[in-house]
């Protein structure tokens, strides 16, 4: 009998273990997919400001994406199942996010009374990741789903066409805005909740590390800005030629066989 109490008792404490675990797990989770959607976000901006090195490069850096340097032939399909990915990601990040916002009038109530009284710079950023993320989910979600539907779609000619012809650039502007702070925040945020600071001293590092937020914000809105405007006046000189594919000079010297145009959409 004493033996049955003591598996119960010890299944008891094990199971409430269990249950305080989750929270730490679950947050974990969301750490792990917002800092990889954060180093996504980076790469990406860095692969779509290859067309400040000219058409040529960024025509480059999407043959590469579509595999054309791996297969020798582009794969479209490639561009498609990895924003699939990202996007599952994005959902995945979003569902573990949203378990700490504020659901009623009450708790934001609460919320703002403890932000008003604490005047703490660490929690009107937690605001910052709220107003973001949640903005951020539909910006993202339209751009992704451009890039599943339309994955031949992509080049100097047809991401500018995109851009001005098809009056996209308002999005992509709010888009660059929003992720970029976004993930320049919550990868402070993360930071700091997991101990990650480039300073023995917690003040100087979590110092150290806002410095970094703030350079990552200013860095790539300065990089994604000057890009955009390059799509832009792109865009604008290919107005009166929208639907034509771009193809590079270094294909056009090549045999016809091996010349790979932009894919018309």
């Amino acid at each position: 009998m004493g033996n049955s109490n003591e598996l119960a008792v010890g299944a008891a404490l094990t199971g409430r273990r269990e249950s305080r675990l989750w929270p730490a797990r679950l947050d974990f989770m969301q750490s792990a997919s917002g800092l990889f959607l954060a180093l996504f976000l980076w790469v990406h901006l860095f692969a779509e400001a290859s067309i400040l090195l000219g058409k040529d490069a960024m025509y480059r850096v999407t043959m590469f994406f579509e595999g054309y340097y791996i297969f020798g032939d582009p794969y479209p399909i490639i561009i498609t199942l990895f924003s699939a990915f990202i996007f599952a990601i994005l959902i995945f990040h979003a569902v573990l996010a949203v378990r700490k916002i504020p659901v009623t009038y009450r708790q934001y109530r609460v919320y703002q009374d403890h932000r008003k009284v604490m005047r703490h710079e660490d929690t009107s950023l937690w605001w910052v990741q709220v107003y973001t993320g949640f903005a951020l989910f539909f910006l993202a979600s339209v751009h992704l789903y451009g890039m599943m539907s339309q994955p031949a779609n992509i080049g100097p000619y047809a991401s500018s066409d995109r851009v001005v012809s098809e009056w996209m650039w308002p999005l992509y502007l709010l888009l660059l805005v929003t992720s970029v702070v976004h993930a320049a925040v919550g990868s402070y945020r993360v930071g700091v909740k997991w101990g990650w600071l480039p300073a023995r001293d917690p003040v100087l590092g979590r110092q150290r590390l806002k410095w970094l937020m703030r350079g990552f914000i200013v860095f790539f809105l300065l990089l994604g800005l000057a890009s955009l405007a390059t799509y832009v006046r792109i865009g604008l000189e290919h107005r009166d030629h929208y639907g034509e594919r771009y193809v590079p000079t270094w294909l056009q010297e090549s045999p016809p066989q091996t010349a790979i145009p932009e894919e018309a959409p």
